[in-house]
């Protein structure tokens, strides 16, 4: 079954780092990404990255956040660093293959404490 398996995330105080990974399963990926979403609030962008490596990054997270992929792997990887409060949400991957078809994980919090 085509799928994306997520792993990382937890708890950390402010200041501090976690990271993300994003493994796709079934499928060859040709964007890959993470979107986050509070309570309350929209689901965004956090960044994404093509098979390419063309990268792109939501202006809240730019210099803090880097995206990364290892194609071999067919997995993406997230490493947060300096972590806000605000950083706070669930993290959600994405993926499109080559038909444009999309995949969602099913979600890792992440929680930045002050």
């Amino acid at each position: 079954q085509a799928q994306v398996v997520e792993s990382g995330g937890g708890s950390v105080q402010a200041g501090g780092s976690l990271g993300l990974s994003c493994a796709a399963h079934g499928f060859t990926f040709t964007i890959m990404g993470w979107y986050r979403q509070a309570p309350g609030r929209q689901r965004d962008l956090v960044a994404l990255i093509t098979t390419g490596g063309t990268t792109e990054y939501a202006l809240s997270v730019k210099d803090r956040f880097t995206i990364s992929r290892d194609n071999a792997k067919n997995t993406v990887y997230l490493q947060m660093n300096s972590l806000k409060p605000e950083d706070t949400a669930v993290y959600f991957c994405h993926a499109k293959d080559r038909y444009g078809t999309d995949f969602w994980g099913q979600g890792t919090q992440v929680t930045v404490s002050s």
